[in-house]
C-alpha cells in the first residue's frame, strides 16, 4: 500500500465501456484513495477497438463526468498487475446472482494466491 493508501483496481476489457461499467467506477472512487480502472486484452475475445482506444476512450469519458479514477492498460494476470500498483483490492460489479456464482470462486483464488481482497458492489438496477 503506498503512502497508506487504499488502491483498488476495477478490470475488465471495456470492449467498449457501458454505462453499467461507468456505474461502478463512480460508486467505486468514492470507497478508495486511488481507483485504476484496469483495461485489459482477453485473447478469446473479438475486439471492437484495440486497447489503446478503449484506454482514450475511458479517460474521456471520466474526465466529461468529472470522476476521480485513473485508466491504464495492462497485461499479463490481474493479480499480478494489482501487486505492481500497490492495490489491496479488486473491485467487481455485479448484476445478478449468475455473477456473484462466478465472481465468487474467483475472488477466493484471488485471495488465497496473491492475499487480495475482492470488493463487490451490486450495479444499479437500470444496468443489471
Amino acid at each position: 500500500m503506498a503512502d497508506g493508501q487504499k488502491i483498488a483496481i476495477f478490470p475488465g476489457t471495456f470492449d467498449p465501456i457501458t454505462n453499467g461499467h461507468l456505474d461502478v467506477i463512480v460508486r467505486g472512487s468514492v470507497l478508495f484513495d486511488r481507483l485504476i480502472v484496469a483495461v485489459g486484452h482477453n485473447p478469446p475475445k473479438r475486439e471492437l477497438f484495440t486497447t489503446q482506444e478503449r484506454v482514450v476512450m475511458i479517460r474521456q469519458l471520466l474526465e466529461e463526468q468529472n470522476v476521480h479514477a485513473e485508466v491504464e492498460a495492462y497485461t499479463g494476470l490481474t493479480v499480478d498487475y494489482a501487486r505492481h500498483v500497490g492495490a489491496t483490492a479488486i473491485l467487481r460489479g455485479l448484476r445478478n446472482v449468475t455473477d456473484l456464482a462466478f465472481e465468487f470462486q474467483l475472488a477466493l483464488t484471488n485471495r488465497a494466491v496473491a492475499d487480495i481482497e475482492t470488493v463487490f458492489i451490486m450495479t444499479g438496477e437500470a444496468y443489471g
